[in-house]
């Protein structure tokens, strides 16, 4: 397994972060409760084992754009080798197929296994993607408290209907989706380990948890949310809970033991140890663990300038901006954190392991409606809840060097990401909807376009696309860097070529990437697949095939863009740090008639600059828009 942890591979999994395109998906309310989730999910098919020689021929064309000629004629031979008749690929092939016809999903174990837990850098920036609400409309302690109550009200609110089985049913093309990942972003969280981490989900415990973790002045309370007989607490009750948190943490100092869960997993691993041979902690800890969701109350941050404000939220939701900052008042290893500041910031980070983006963003979706309803008139309460608990941990010498070192490695990465929002204001997903051209496949061309310019090479390009058509889907992915793409890009600034050309070669572009769109949500992607047969080698304790250490397929998976897209109803973006060395983040949220932009990138890094590219996407899309405007298609 420990040969399959490779930087590449890491670097090919850690951007799944989003999922596919959520224009295509369908709500439909379930008109069964009963029973529904478990028959709704035994009619899902399971996911295929592409043919081999259909993906050994898409590797080879994926490879085109990103690899040189000598590289591709290296490849091409080993390739042949890897899958012709009665050899490696054929018995790898066999392995898979037998492995498919025994299990709900071949990949989804590997998956979580090789992509999430045995992923070893901090799942801080590396991993754990954070997103930025809108700036809320108050400003100080009281209006941050009123507002956390009714966003823990919102987050039970759609717990009730997990816990129900009444979440509606998403569809693609007519087709149900896999509905798993939303039962398991509540009362889960992820366990550290020495070489390799876990899960644990308590949901369906059987004492399922009434509680959250509430983070404040970087300590730790147990708050229960359920009355004595089974009803969530009012927005007015939690509101008097949370007040109580925030006079109780301003008593004494703490330790800032939450700053542990920044560290480096196997650094954290043995820290882990050290903190729960204590009684007491190991209590704090598996209250942590166990609770349904973390929320985290962050004083004022530091002042930005206004223009910066989505940009600094980006920083505060996705590391919490230091040890001098609100790293600290977090635990990483939680599915679900939200994060409420006093000067309206607000938004949430998850961890990834349990889940992609679209059960989280809708869950979000759900939340921000619930807050801007109108409050309704609460009925008696069941008896006064208990007073929240304080989580108390006894920090030894030895814990506290931990949580010195952790500082430092967390200032360290924060000093080095840089993370630039913007909106591109000029127009939205009508502008290519009128063009009759799919948003998502326009703005990954402009991407393209705007790499291009700024580096004179086209680059290896992740954008994830969801697999949940089938039973347990995560995601493969869309190689948005094409020969057509990059036909595309070479010629757009040729003089030398005719506009009318150019916008063939952009219709060209956008409509292959189109078609790799489709070919991935139906599970015939490349990527996985490949991933697959490099783990069968291993299940079969087999040499790795010459095809995975060639030079090529590290290249290919060095992804320098990152890219996902994520559309939601509320008005945020969501945010992650780039997966290799010279590389960027990129997630966008494409509105009607604007797009959210989030764009990442390592200040260690002399080529890449996180505003610099931010402003080259929003030059590419106004050209491109530009091009197509000054050339319009005949209607006849």
């Amino acid at each position: 397994m420990l040969a399959f942890c490779s930087r590449a591979v890491a670097a090919m999994v850690r951007p799944c972060v989003l999922g596919r395109p959520r224009h295509l998906v369908k709500p439909v309310w379930a008109s069964r409760v009963a029973g529904r989730y478990l028959s709704h999910q035994r009619g899902l098919p399971s996911l295929p084992v592409p043919p081999l020689q259909q993906t050994c021929q898409r590797y080879m064309a994926a490879l085109e754009p990103i690899v040189e000629a000598h590289e591709l004629s290296r490849t091409r031979r080993l390739v042949e080798e890897f899958q012709e008749a009665g050899g490696v690929g054929e018995r790898l092939q066999r392995g898979l197929e037998r492995r498919a016809r025994g299990a709900d999903n071949w990949l989804s174990q590997w998956w979580v296994q090789v992509a999430y837990l045995d992923f070893r850098m901090p799942v801080v920036v590396h991993s754990s993607p954070g997103l930025v609400l809108p700036r809320m409309d108050f400003r100080d302690r009281a209006g941050q408290i009123r507002f956390a109550s009714r966003l823990i009200a919102g987050v039970l609110d759609f717990k009730t209907m997990i816990d129900n089985e009444t979440l509606p049913v998403e569809y693609l093309g007519g087709k149900p989706l896999c509905m798993n990942q939303y039962y398991q972003v509540l009362s889960s969280c992820r366990i550290p380990g020495l070489k390799s981490d876990s899960v644990v989900n308590h949901a369906r415990s059987s004492r399922p948890p009434r509680h959250i973790t509430v983070a404040h002045n970087c300590q730790f309370f147990q708050l229960d949310v359920y009355s004595s007989d089974g009803t969530p607490l009012t927005p007015d009750q939690l509101c008097v809970q949370l007040e109580k948190i925030c006079g109780a943490s301003r008593e004494a100092e703490a330790e800032p033991v939450g700053i542990l869960t920044t560290q480096h997993r196997d650094v954290w691993g043995e820290a882990y140890l050290r903190l729960i041979s204590d009684e007491t902690n190991k209590e704090s800890v598996t209250a942590i663990q166990r609770s349904i969701f973390t929320l985290c109350l962050d004083g004022a941050p530091r002042g930005a300038a206004a223009e910066l404000h989505r940009s600094s939220a980006a920083v505060q939701m996705l590391h919490g901006g230091g040890s001098r900052g609100h790293s600290a008042n977090r635990w990483f290893d939680k599915t679900l954190q939200f994060i409420v500041g006093e000067d309206g910031t607000c938004g949430a980070n998850y961890e990834h392991a349990p889940a992609e983006g679209p059960p989280i963003v809708a869950l979000i979706d759900h939340v921000v409606e619930y807050t801007r309803r109108k409050p309704e008139t609460p009925g008696s309460p069941a008896g006064s809840p208990p007073v929240p608990r304080r989580l108390r941990f006894n920090v030894t010498p030895e814990i506290r060097r931990d949580i010195q070192d952790a500082k430092v490695s967390m200032d360290s990465l924060a000093q080095d990401l840089e993370v630039r929002v913007e909106v591109f204001g000029h127009f939205g997903k009508n502008v290519p909807k009128a063009h009759k051209m799919s948003p998502d496949a326009f703005i990954q061309m402009a991407l393209q376009l705007a790499y291009y310019r700024r580096f004179r090479r086209c680059c290896s390009t992740y954008e994830s696309a969801s697999l949940r058509m089938f039973r347990l889907g995560r995601t493969d992915t869309i190689r948005s860097a094409s020969s057509a793409s990059a036909s595309f890009v070479k010629a757009f600034d040729d003089p030398s070529k005719q506009n009318q050309e150019k916008v063939d070669l952009m219709e060209n572009a956008v409509r292959a990437h189109r078609a790799y769109t489709n070919m991935a949500v139906s599970g015939q992607a490349i990527d996985r697949h490949l991933l697959g047969l490099k783990m069968q080698a291993a299940e079969e304790n087999l040499p790795v095939p010459a095809v995975f250490t060639d030079p090529a397929y590290a290249k290919a998976l060095h992804y320098r863009l990152s890219t996902s897209q994520v559309p939601s109803k509320t008005d945020c973006v969501m945010c992650f740090g780039p997966v290799v060395p010279d590389g960027y983040g990129v997630c966008y949220n494409p509105m009607e008639d604007h797009i959210n932009f989030a764009v990442s990138a390592f200040n260690s890094c002399r080529e890449t600059d996180a505003a610099v590219l931010a402003g080259a996407v929003e030059e590419a899309l106004l050209d491109m828009r530009r091009l197509l405007d000054q050339n319009p298609r005949s209607k006849l």
